[in-house]
């Protein structure tokens, strides 16, 4: 009898070994579409992380900082010119280079739908060449000039009590572009973002080839 039991013990443990290889290969099989995602994640993480970082905004010029005067002496911001290529001009009314108003009209006639606007300032800083105040500057270049484009207070823009945009356009700019200016119809271009890309000198007519072909490359729009 003791050889009897002893063989149905092997037998019985010879049925229960293929059953204990079952349970394992079934857990193996459950635990892989774990894997499968845990893999997915980790790739759609690293795709993730690949991706490079977006540019950072490019931080406006300084000229888009100053509040100015109109020459009816109100109050505005040069930020709502923002996106825009400007012309910045100090002028006067009895110099040799007056007539460039007419330039500067037909300049800005041209290119104003394509996000360009002339920005006058006169000045009484070079020859006493603008003695007459707002309400005469502004009647003399309407009557004579036709002029369109916005124009402002007289101001100083030279020597130490010189306007505050003057102070950035002739000191915080560029070599080539800044120092002072030397007489009436100074001209400087201003890209849509704020900053002065060019100074034209007064004898520099506002159609001028190079003028124009400069201020064609950084209209905002075609």
């Amino acid at each position: 009898m003791n050889r009897a039991l002893a063989l149905l013990v092997l037998l019985s443990a010879c049925d229960s070994a293929p059953q204990a290889s079952e349970k394992k290969s079934g857990a193996a099989k459950a635990e892989t579409p774990k894997a499968g995602g845990e893999a997915k994640l980790a790739q759609a993480d690293g795709e993730a992380k690949a991706k490079p970082a977006a540019a950072a905004p490019k931080a406006e010029g300084p000229v888009l900082d100053h509040t100015v005067k109109t020459i009816k002496g109100e109050d505005k911001s040069l930020a709502d010119f923002r996106g825009k290529a400007l012309l910045v001009v100090n002028t006067a009314s009895q110099c040799g280079y007056t007539p460039q108003y007419e330039g500067l009209q037909e300049l800005y006639a041209k290119y104003k739908a394509r996000g360009f606007e002339v920005l006058a300032f006169p000045s009484n800083d070079f020859g006493g060449q603008e003695p007459g105040d707002e309400d005469e500057i502004a009647g003399f270049v309407d009557d004579k000039y036709g002029v369109q484009f916005p124009m402002f207070a007289k101001v100083p823009v030279k020597g130490e009590g010189k306007a505050p945009l003057f102070t950035t356009i002739t000191e915080q700019t560029p070599e080539g572009i800044k120092g002072e200016i030397k007489w009436n119809f100074t001209k400087f271009l201003v890209d849509p973002s704020g900053r002065v890309v060019a100074r034209y000198e007064s004898n520099v007519d506002p159609m001028d080839t190079d003028l124009t072909a400069q201020l064609e490359s950084i209209l905002p729009s075609a």
